[in-house]
């Protein structure tokens, strides 16, 4: 029971920072541009990538999608992390890393209201 109120939190955490990077990106935040264009990405590209970013995160709160909805955000954290290795930032990463964690954290623990044999 405990195990399950932590996982709740941990997933409305995970869903929080998604929605809220993710808008960042679609409304075209000048932090967000300025980090994605050292890496070549157009305006319409970061808008594309906070579009699917939001909606990773609202599939995370369903049982049926809920574990796609944390692999499609895992794997834009992963690209971020990726990114920030070629430019040998490692304070990019760890600041990513910690997200990443979370998402393979509740991946594991499973969604609060699945029932399991």
């Amino acid at each position: 029971m405990i195990l399950k109120i932590i996982n709740s939190a941990l997933i409305l955490v995970a869903v929080f920072m998604g929605f809220k990077q993710g808008w960042a990106m679609f409304s075209g935040k000048p932090e967000m541009l300025e980090m994605f264009s050292k890496w070549n990405f157009s305006k319409t590209t970061v808008m594309v990538n906070g579009a699917v970013t939001i909606i990773a995160a609202l599939l995370i709160l369903f049982p049926k999608t809920f574990v796609w909805g944390n692999f499609i955000m895992a794997a834009g954290i992963l690209m971020i992390i990726c990114l920030h290795l070629s430019d040998k930032d490692l304070k990019g990463v760890a600041i990513e890393i910690p997200f990443l964690l979370l998402n393979l954290i509740i991946i594991y623990l499973q969604h609060p209201f699945t029932k399991t044999i």
